[in-house]
């Protein structure tokens, strides 16, 4: 499918289909001053299978661009290895009490390698596999890992830091779940936005729903999760969720030129942005909660809308 000569992942993906505890605990460890002075040639932050980091000292800021092996989607690895980015990030730049306020660390964002794509969501391939053997346990372990990364981002990783998502392509579903957990988003004007999970029967469980709700109010939350359309990055824009669009392939430069405008007054975004998540409190408590929903939906889900979620794994495929 081509639309004026460029393929369209957001659009082909949906359209293609619509034809007939690996988690780390959440309490984190105390480390001494030595510790989090480890040299960063001894840490793991920079050598992830499926997360390409650098660190930008001038702009005190730790840019991570997501590099999946196969399909654009969060499968175990990728979930394992943001983990990982997120762990190491705090141990070796979070200063003497891992808080950042004493560390060099004050900008972390995220973005993707993978050409047209941010992220296309859960591994729907394996989603389908665990439905038919029956397998709630992974189903239910898979959606708590995301619920734990959703959380940490939501709120920066507990450290003084500000997050920024750097959509340089699509975010579907699962995608656009964890970018939406961003204080500050920047899109590309070609970048696709979506949660079209409805295709197949099931919704968004890992964050969609608390999300929306208190980015843009319950109702309008619930339309985008029960409709399942794709809106364009100024549609998210006009919405509020996107902080600001660029031309395509602007996307690192407006980043950077983002963080040199407001790093003077780093410490008032900070503090609005806590004072934002204590008016409108998202715990993981109330994730978990969800996910339990959302796997017991997964499973209850027809051979048909099987049939549809293979179809979607399979467009994802062709991506590559």
């Amino acid at each position: 499918m081509i639309d004026s000569g460029r393929f369209n992942p957001a659009r082909d993906v949906v359209e293609t289909a619509s034809e007939e505890h690996f988690a780390p605990d959440t309490d984190q460890p105390a480390f001494s001053v030595a510790e989090i002075a480890v040299p960063t040639s001894r840490s793991t932050l920079f050598d992830l299978g499926q997360i390409d980091v650098r660190w930008d000292e001038e702009l005190a800021t730790l840019w991570a661009f997501m590099t999946p092996h196969e399909r654009p989607n969060s499968n175990l690895g990728l979930i394992r290895d943001t983990m990982a980015w997120q762990r190491e990030s705090k141990r070796v730049y979070g200063g003497a009490d891992g808080s950042g306020r004493d560390g060099p660390l004050k900008f972390m964002v995220l973005g993707s390698r993978f050409p047209g794509v941010f992220n296309l969501g859960g591994d729907l391939e394996m989603f389908a596999e665990c439905i038919q053997r029956r397998d709630r346990a992974t189903l239910l372990s898979y959606g708590v890992a995301c619920c734990e990364i959703v959380d940490r981002i939501w709120h920066c990783n507990d450290m003084s830091i500000i997050n920024i998502g750097l959509a340089q392509g699509d975010a579907l579903g699962g995608g656009l779940e964890a970018l939406m957990c961003f204080d500050v988003i920047i899109a590309e004007r070609q970048a696709k936005f979506g949660l079209p999970e409805v295709l197949f029967g099931l919704f968004p469980g890992m964050g969609a729903y608390s999300i929306l709700s208190r980015r843009v109010g319950p109702v309008l939350a619930r339309e985008m999760i029960a409709e399942g359309r794709i809106y364009s990055a100024d549609e998210m824009c006009e919405m509020g969720i996107v902080a600001k669009v660029v031309e395509s392939g602007e996307g690192e430069a407006a980043t950077a030129q983002w963080i040199r405008d407001h790093r003077a007054h780093h410490a008032g975004y900070v503090g609005i942005n806590r004072a934002g998540r204590r008016v409108n409190p998202l715990t993981l408590a109330e994730l978990t909660d969800i996910v339990e929903t959302w796997t017991d939906t997964a499973l209850s889900l027809s051979d048909r809308d099987l049939r549809m979620m293979r179809r979607l794994a399979s467009a994802q495929t062709k991506l590559r």
